[in-house]
């Protein structure tokens, strides 16, 4: 007999099974969306025509993770020929000077401003990435979205958690609560939603392209949703956004060579831990438990220290990656880790997220793709265009009301981004996709999970089903299904530790073995995803 409670689970405990295949796999945390993926795989698309279909789709059934109104990253591996990063956060409104919001006694930027909108940049990656990179036709790439958003679709258990447990951020501004909850309430698990002002700019874009969501009907919603509750940004805005492509940034650990989009997004923080990781030795059984999570937790206290005083957009104001990343810098930071005593816990003044959705798809020719699209807070700004269907993300959160500060708002500044795809060579070739989805956690996921296949030996689904931890705001965070025993040494070593109520993060991986032509994927069971091969 089914009951309420029907379809839920312990997202915090159960595994999943390791994906295996030869001709293609996807790792997304939505089935629907892996199931995009693999769909496209099958009739002739290559992975990034997948990457592009998952996430449009997950856009649509996935709504308070991410959206044709947020930001885009991603990390694109030919099989043969030099890896590329495409940036797609968006800007500030020229109009975003930061004496204006000083002259109005403003300190800070909420979550749920209408200054928060920057201007979404998700739609000119895709398009862009697809037109270089892609082989169907962008219509066939979108239809799967399209059709989700006029014919419905399911909420699935995860999807309706968080929909319970945030929802009551579209109710703040109206406008999104008819689409987004029905009867005044968030849909229950198995609940059939459909999205016909979507549907109808997913076609627009699937038949003109970018130009369809910058320009014309679209941006002019956009701006009017955002205009009548006394924002900044113009049909010029949005007009004068183009995605850029730039080159990635990178840093061995063993054997391999581990890629991130660099600033103004967190990658390189990934990095500099990983650097750090790298001069002990992780892969002795003599380490217990209390042990990695103490010197991950110190990895990364040093390194989200360098990122928060450093990372900005770099058009402001210069990042020196070479610098962070120098044996120099590594050598001064690793000497300040005591392996047995906790260090000075930092605290954050940036906004704290966890939600964005992160695909990986690799195709029968050895082509890799991670790729992450994100709202920033759970359906973004809350605020959403009707006309349109657009739900419009807040990453502007994250710009700080603070002359001289890295990351002080500024016309057409980026933000600070925390979304990052992950991709590793080995012996030159794409071999591991990986995006950790969590917010701030992500650059810690990273690590956290390359040291775990790299390190232990383990498959990307066992590194991924591993409990986590946290060293963030001046807390270690642990997972419950971390060992009592290991939480005692680590408060014993001065950590203040705290269990969290919800999973830190949620990872989808692929792993490519080159030598026996063998596809691995692994999804988090802390999602709704799946990882399937073709």
């Amino acid at each position: 007999m089914l009951t309420a409670s029907w379809g839920e689970r312990d997202f915090m405990r159960q595994g999943r099974s390791l994906a295996v295949g030869d001709r293609g796999i996807a790792a997304t945390s939505h089935p629907l969306a892996t199931l995009t993926a693999i769909d496209v795989l099958r009739t002739g698309g290559n992975a990034v025509d997948a990457a592009i279909a998952a996430i449009a789709l997950q856009s649509v059934v996935d709504p308070h993770m991410t959206g044709i109104g947020g930001d885009c990253f991603a990390l694109y591996a030919p099989a043969s020929g030099t890896p590329v990063a495409i940036d797609g956060s968006g800007r500030a409104p020229a109009a975003a000077e930061l004496g204006w919001f000083l002259e109005r006694g403003m300190s800070a930027i909420a979550d749920d401003s209408v200054h928060a909108v920057t201007v979404p940049g998700a739609i000119s990656a895709w398009c862009r990435l697809h037109g270089d990179h892609g082989r169907l036709p962008l219509d066939r790439v979108l239809e799967p979205a399209i059709r989700a958003a006029e014919d419905g679709f399911v909420v699935t258990p995860r999807a309706g958690l968080d929909w319970a447990r945030y929802g009551d951020r579209l109710s703040r501004h109206g406008d999104g609560s008819a689409v987004y909850l029905p009867g005044g309430k968030p849909p229950a698990i198995g609940a059939r939603l459909v999205h016909p002002a979507l549907a109808t700019t997913l076609r627009a874009i699937a038949s003109r392209g970018a130009e369809a969501f910058y320009r014309g009907t679209v941006a002019d919603s956009i701006v009017r949703a955002l205009q009548s509750r006394g924002g900044l940004m113009t049909l010029d805005d949005l007009a004068g956004y183009e995605a850029t492509y730039r080159s990635p940034v990178g840093a061995d650990y063993r054997d391999h060579h581990m890629l991130e989009c660099p600033p103004a997004g967190q990658g390189v923080a990934a990095l500099l831990i990983l650097r750090l990781l790298a001069r002990r030795d992780l892969s002795s059984d003599t380490l217990s438990e209390a042990d990695r999570i103490h010197l991950l937790a110190e990895a990364t206290k040093a390194a989200y220290r360098q990122r928060d005083a450093l990372i900005c957009d770099p058009d402001s104001r210069p990042v020196d990656v070479d610098a962070l990343l120098s044996d120099t810098t590594v050598a001064h930071l690793s000497g300040l880790i005591d392996q047995r005593r906790a260090s000075e816990a930092s605290t954050f003044d940036m906004p704290v997220h966890r939600d964005t959705a992160y695909i990986c798809v690799a195709d029968r020719d050895g082509n890799l793709v991670s790729f992450i699209n994100s709202l920033f807070f759970a359906f973004g700004s809350g605020i959403y265009a009707p006309d349109s269907g657009v739900l419009l993300q807040n990453r502007g959160a994250g710009f700080r009301l603070i002359e001289g500060h890295p990351n002080a708002i500024a016309p057409r500044k980026r933000p600070f981004h925390t979304i990052i795809p992950g991709l590793a060579l080995k012996a030159g070739k794409p071999t591991l996709a990986v995006g950790v989805m969590g917010g701030q956690y992500q650059a810690t996921g990273h690590a956290h999970i390359l040291s775990a296949v790299v390190d232990r030996g383990l498959d990307i689904q066992a590194a991924s089903d591993l409990p986590r931890s946290f060293a963030f705001d001046g807390t270690l965070q642990l997972e419950p299904t971390v060992s009592q025993e290991a939480i005692d040494i680590l408060i014993s070593r001065g950590h203040r530790t705290m269990i969290v109520d919800e999973p830190l993060g949620g990872c989808q991986a692929i792993y490519v073995d080159h030598e026996r032509g063998v596809m691995f994927g692994a999804t988090d069971h802390r999602k709704d995803g799946v990882a399937l091969a073709v």
